[in-house]
């Protein structure tokens, strides 16, 4: 990097940390403000917010490696959030918006009651603020570490070429930026650089891969490259064969980069499974803090678009051109910043650096604001000072910041690659999912249910992780296997233990007003209408889905020349698009007619 470069670096910092400052004020004022912005966001900033969060510098480094090592069939370990993203759009948005929590810690106190709710939020607290959250902070700065490894920065500065010092130092220094920035402006700050960030991080990722393109010779030349440096079936979108030998019509690919039991476990089991299949964690706080419920349906909305559609090719693009460049790369994941020092010229390369350290920091600003919030509103205000002023309250959320940052920066010290850091987070909080989503349909589930399912995904992730003689090596077994498991667990618990009191029942319904037939005695005792069609809802889901992943696909078959794959993708994302318009119309009621009596108007208007 040269002077330019570290120039434009520098002036990005400068204003970022300047922003931080001038908004600190407006996060000072109370825990509402500093936590969800005073729920006054618009939807556009919130969803925006919400695609910078999941673009963090690790983004590239782990698709550079799945594409690498797996293919673009790989990338179904994250394409398979689509679904429950898409979910979480007509299902479960407006219900955290009228909830009006905090943290998704906090509803559980109001979805249970009793000891046993405080003992769930205060261990799903800990537990998402703590070990998961430090967890996928310490991979986001792991991939901030290879980059400036791949810089060599410190050896600008005479720094000894030792690599666990330099990561050290690496360690430190980025703790230290991105927790005065996160813990001084709150959420009002971290949503609002988001919202530069991204486009910035977006454009440095559009110029890598067109100058990667270039190299390799355009498009046409890329495709017919990739097949000559590996024997892997990198180009295929699905890790399937079409057979014409008269055997079955469709086969697993014997030289797919994944197997069979993890392509399955993203497709059926993953997405359902995770612990946000209910659009929990950090985009809680976003539909907490957007205005009112139709700003966190459209939030959710403009950030599965960004983050699927937008997102995704340029990412590949750049993982192919790093494969053909660089075939005897042993760490994939360096392909990415390799490319940037290799062939961008000095002033591009300060932009798309700083675009890195862009996408760094909205996500482990995020990440910090969130597990701040967690050990704040659900462990000392709850637990140890239910009386504190909000003065004192956003004291301990900066106090909690700089706590959540140091562990994260021990997390990123001990870890050595991203992509299996990445799976260590979706492993731990497998199996959890189910019982999420149905707490919110069906009154039987209590918090002992929920509390035996949060701690027992953990504890049995761990174990086939980490531990080696209960360390399951396919990843999609592995899913499975916990899956399976830890709803074991939690079913028994439900059946075994009371459910909630009818009160606690009647006064959640009465809030979130969910809908389905698992409500029907809290809405007969109520007299309330639910707020939800959920059937409605549903195949509203579906064709949300076929819409995103249709068009997300149908442009990679294009521009990857898989044109058949390409015109079926369209075709299924234009027809689920009409079926979507027609869902998503309104039916507007008659008004009566002059002389008709109410009661028959009423009758009349019901049958029509």
């Amino acid at each position: 990097m040269e002077t330019i470069d570290w120039s434009i670096v520098l002036l990005y910092l400068v204003l970022t940390m300047g922003l931080g400052l001038y908004l600190s004020r407006k996060a000072a004022s109370s825990m509402v403000d500093f936590f969800v912005s005073g729920r006054s966001l618009p939807w556009w900033l919130a969803g925006i917010s919400m695609a910078a969060t999941t673009f963090s510098i690790d983004t590239p480094l782990y698709i550079a490696g799945v594409v690498g090592n797996r293919g673009i069939a790989g990338n179904w370990e994250w394409w398979n959030f689509g679904i429950s993203h898409l979910v979480m759009v007509y299902i479960f948005a407006r219900m955290w918006r009228r909830s009006e929590v905090i943290t998704d810690a906090e509803l559980t106190e109001i979805r249970y009651g009793g000891d046993m709710a405080a003992i769930l939020r205060g261990v799903k607290a800990f537990i998402f603020a703590v070990p998961i959250n430090c967890i996928a902070i310490g991979y986001a700065m792991l991939a901030m570490v290879k980059v400036i490894e791949a810089l060599e920065i410190w050896q600008n500065f005479g720094i000894p070429e030792d690599a666990n010092y330099i990561k050290l130092l690496t360690v430190i220094g980025v703790s230290i930026f991105v927790l005065i920035y996160a813990g001084l402006a709150g959420l009002w700050g971290v949503v609002s650089t988001d919202f530069f960030q991204f486009f910035l991080a977006l454009l440095g990722a559009l110029i890598v891969a067109i100058f990667a393109l270039n190299e390799v010779g355009g498009i046409h030349s890329l495709v017919e490259k990739v097949p000559q440096v590996t024997d892997k079936d990198i180009l295929s979108f699905f890790p399937l064969t079409f057979s014409t030998d008269g055997g079955a019509l469709i086969e697993f690919s014997k030289i797919a980069g994944i197997s069979a039991s993890t392509f399955f476990a993203y497709l059926f089991i993953q997405w359902w499974s995770w612990r946000r299949s209910d659009g929990g964690g950090e985009f809680v706080q976003r539909f907490a803090a957007a205005k009112n419920e139709g700003e966190a349906e459209k939030a959710a909305w403009i950030f599965n678009i960004m983050h699927y559609i937008v997102r995704t090719w340029p990412w590949i693009i750049v993982a192919l051109a790093a494969l053909v460049i660089y075939p005897n790369l042993q760490d994939r994941e360096f392909g990415y910043p390799k490319l940037m020092l290799d062939f961008l010229p000095p002033g591009i390369l300060g932009l798309v650096v700083a675009s890195l350290v862009a996408a760094f920091m909205s996500t482990v600003s995020t990440s910090i604001n969130w597990g701040a919030s967690f050990i704040t509103n659900d462990l000392y205000r709850r637990f140890f000072s239910p009386n504190a002023d909000q003065r004192e309250l956003v004291l301990v959320g900066r106090i909690s910041s700089v706590i959540v940052t140091a562990l994260g920066a021990t997390a990123a010290f001990f870890a050595q690659d991203v992509a299996t850091v990445f799976r260590l987070v979706i492993i731990i909080g497998t199996g959890s999912g189910l019982i999420l989503v149905l707490r919110w349909f069906w009154w039987r589930v209590n918090a002992a249910a929920e509390l035996s399912a949060i701690v027992g995904s953990f504890l049995v992730g761990c174990l086939t992780t980490l531990v080696p003689a209960f360390k399951i090596t396919d990843f999609g077994m592995r899913v499975m296997f916990v899956s399976a498991v830890v709803t074991i667990l939690w079913v028994s618990v439900m059946l075994l233990t009371p459910p909630e009191s009818d009160t606690t029942l009647d006064n959640f319904y009465q809030r979130v007003q969910p809908g389905g037939m698992g409500w029907k005695r809290q809405r007969e005792r109520t007299g309330i209408s639910p707020a939800q069609n959920l059937g409605k809802d549903i195949m509203r889901s579906i064709a949300a889905i076929l819409l995103l992943f249709g068009s997300m696909l149908a442009i990679g078959g294009f521009l990857l020349l898989q044109s058949l794959t390409g015109w079926i993708c369209l075709t299924i994302a234009v027809i689920s698009g009409f079926w979507l318009r027609q869902l998503n119309k309104r039916v507007v009621l008659p008004m009566p007619r002059p002389g008709l009596e109410d009661e028959e108007w009423s009758y009349t208007n019901s049958r029509k």
